[in-house]
């Protein structure tokens, strides 16, 4: 009779993953069939095959999914996670688009979100980034400002006790922030192509960090590969409306119960923009992701 016990999925390598015991032992975990459904964070019920492998047989309950799609494939992020640490950065710019579109997604699980502005050494670009933020300050997302390559300290007491996932565009800093928090990590870093004006992919899989115990005692991290696009595709369009917090007050009061708050008379949302109770910026970027995904 085979050994079976339980296990939590550590890093995720598309066909194997490799999954933390117990006893804190690691070992290669292989699932039975052709699909992979399993992701960083999952928690997982496993046949022992030898000292260093194991069958994955079933999933354990999931209180949260973290993924993105478009129309034709789904990519798996994290499992379990509690909280989206987004990491944008003065340099190289991030979209805003991107930034809404992981908060959508974030909101929709029912996850907390903080928003890390990376690399605040670098001025230059600093009150533009900050100018970027405020949207979403004012909204109640709570935004941190710090550099990783001097200080991340001061995050600490926003892990504790949470499972976070570290979400951003390639060259935010990410791995940089990693190593800061957790030193022994030794994630892969890179310097930014400026000629580009984007960063290189430094980690290629999701992995999934035991934060220090008397600096943030019950946190994870689980850091992930730079996100280029997060696409919704599997959201519906009420979904990705209520993913937009400022919208919540107005959604409903249009006059016509499947308005797209386009050309529709009498549209809440839209008089909403013209009283200022809605970011432009917002609204326009609410439209781009509605109109890309239906």
């Amino acid at each position: 009779m085979k050994k079976t016990t339980e296990g939590l999925i550590i890093a995720a390598f598309g066909r194997h993953y490799e999954v933390e015991l117990p006893d804190g032992q690691l070992i290669t975990g292989f699932p039975r069939g052709k699909k992979s459904p399993y992701a960083c964070g999952d928690r997982v019920a496993l046949e022992i095959a030898s000292a260093d492998q194991a069958q994955i047989t079933k999933h354990l309950p999931r209180t949260s999914l973290l993924y993105r799609s478009d129309e034709y494939r789904e990519k798996l992020i994290a499992a379990n996670a509690t909280q989206i640490v987004l990491v944008v950065a003065t340099e190289p710019s991030f979209t805003d688009e991107l930034l809404a579109r992981t908060l959508v997604a974030a909101e929709v699980e029912g996850l907390r979100t903080l928003i890390v502005l990376n690399k605040c050494d670098l001025d230059a670009q600093l009150e533009h980034a900050r100018e970027r933020l405020s949207v979403l300050a004012k909204l109640g997302y709570r935004v941190i400002e710090l550099s990783a390559r001097n200080d991340a300290s001061a995050l600490f007491t926003c892990l504790a006790g949470e499972t976070s996932v570290l979400v951003g565009q390639s060259g935010m800093g990410k791995s940089t922030l990693t190593n800061a928090l957790i030193p022994e990590a030794q994630a892969a870093t890179r310097e930014i192509s400026e000629a580009l004006d984007s960063g290189k992919h430094t980690t290629t899989h999701a992995r999934l960090y035991e934060l220090p115990q008397d600096k943030a005692p019950g946190g994870k991290l689980i850091d992930c590969p730079g996100l280029q696009e997060f696409g919704l595709s599997h959201l519906s369009f009420g979904q990705i409306e209520e993913g937009f917090v400022d919208f919540r007050p107005h959604s409903g009061n249009c006059r016509f119960r499947d308005c797209r708050h386009q050309n529709e008379p009498d549209c809440a949302i839209k008089a909403a923009v013209a009283s200022g109770a809605i970011n432009p910026r917002r609204y326009e970027q609410f439209q781009r992701i509605v109109g890309a995904s239906f």
